[in-house]
C-alpha cells in the first residue's frame, strides 16, 4: 500500500518492440543475410526469398529489404538475374575482405582455415615489408623498433597494453617499407579478426616473451640492414605466433605452403 499523502510509485515505461530494434534497420538486416547466406541458409545458385517473404522474416518495410539487398550485392554476395530474382553468388565472388563478410566467414568457419588464410596472407606480405624496412630504415626507425621491443619485455604481463605495442611495432615496419598498398591490406584484417577471440587465442605471459623474442629477432635483422634475414625473421615469427595461439583445431595445412617451397 501507499503511504497516505504520497503518491504511488510509477513504474518505469515498457520501451515498444521497435524502440529496442537497431537504430539502422538495414545495417542488421544486411548482417542477418550475410549471416544466412554464409551459413548456407541460402545455398549458392538459390534465389533469396522474395520482397515479401524478407519483409514478414525481418518485420521491416519493402525500403529497408531494398537497401540490404543492395549493400548484400555491393559486397559480391548476391546477383540480380533477370527472371530468377536475386541469386547467391558463388563463395569465389565474395568480398572477403569486407568487415561483415569476413566477420561471418570467420564465425562459421571451425577448422580456422580463413584465419590460416588471413596469417597466411599477413606473413607473405609483412615478410617483404620487414626486407625492405631492413633497406631503407634510417637510425630513428632503428631506435624505435629497440624501444618498442625492449617496452614489450616488460609489459609481458599485461596482455592488452602488449598487444598494443605489438601492433606499434608492426606499424612501423610496414610504414618504413613505403608499401601502402600491403599496409592497408594488413590493417584491414587486423582491424576486422584483431579483436576476436578465435584469432587472439591464449596470451599467457609466457606466450607474450615468446612472441617477443620473435620480434627481437626481426629488430635486430632490420638494425644489421640485413634484407633477408628480415623477411625470414618475420615470416617464422608470424607462424609460430599463430600456431601457438590457434592451438589445435583443424589441420593447419594451409600454413605449410611457405615451408613447401624452403
Amino acid at each position: 500500500m501507499t503511504a497516505p499523502g504520497l503518491d504511488p510509485i510509477a513504474s518505469p515505461p515498457v520501451a515498444p518492440n521497435w524502440a529496442r530494434r537497431p537504430a539502422n534497420l538495414a545495417t542488421a538486416v544486411t548482417a542477418e543475410l550475410v549471416a544466412r547466406i554464409v551459413r548456407g541458409d541460402h545455398p549458392s545458385g538459390t534465389s533469396l526469398p522474395p520482397e515479401p517473404a524478407l519483409c514478414e522474416a525481418f518485420s521491416v518495410s519493402r525500403t529497408v529489404v531494398r537497401e540490404a539487398v543492395k549493400v548484400v550485392q555491393a559486397k559480391g554476395m548476391v546477383q540480380v538475374r533477370q527472371g530468377a530474382g536475386t541469386v547467391v553468388a558463388p563463395r569465389a565472388l565474395w568480398n572477403t575482405l569486407d568487415e561483415v563478410v569476413l566477420g561471418a566467414v570467420v564465425a562459421e568457419d571451425e577448422t580456422l582455415g580463413v584465419l590460416d588464410d588471413v596469417v597466411v596472407t599477413r606473413r607473405l606480405l609483412e615478410s617483404d615489408m620487414a626486407g625492405v624496412a631492413a633497406r631503407t630504415a634510417d637510425q630513428d626507425t632503428v631506435d624505435a623498433l629497440r624501444a618498442l621491443v625492449d617496452l614489450m619485455d616488460r609489459l609481458v604481463d599485461d596482455p592488452l597494453a602488449y598487444r598494443e605495442q605489438d601492433r606499434a611495432f608492426h606499424d612501423r615496419i610496414m610504414r618504413t617499407s613505403g608499401n601502402r598498398i600491403a599496409r592497408g591490406v594488413v590493417r584491414a584484417l587486423e582491424s576486422q579478426v584483431g579483436n576476436t577471440a578465435r584469432y587472439t587465442g591464449r596470451t599467457d605471459p609466457d606466450l607474450c616473451a615468446e612472441s617477443n623474442r620473435g620480434h627481437r629477432r626481426v629488430y635486430e635483422r632490420i638494425a644489421a640492414r640485413d634484407p633477408a634475414g628480415a623477411a625470414e625473421a618475420m615470416s617464422t615469427h608470424i607462424t609460430e605466433a599463430w600456431l601457438v595461439r590457434r592451438g589445435g583445431a583443424g589441420e593447419p595445412g594451409r600454413l605449410e605452403r611457405w615451408c613447401g617451397d624452403r
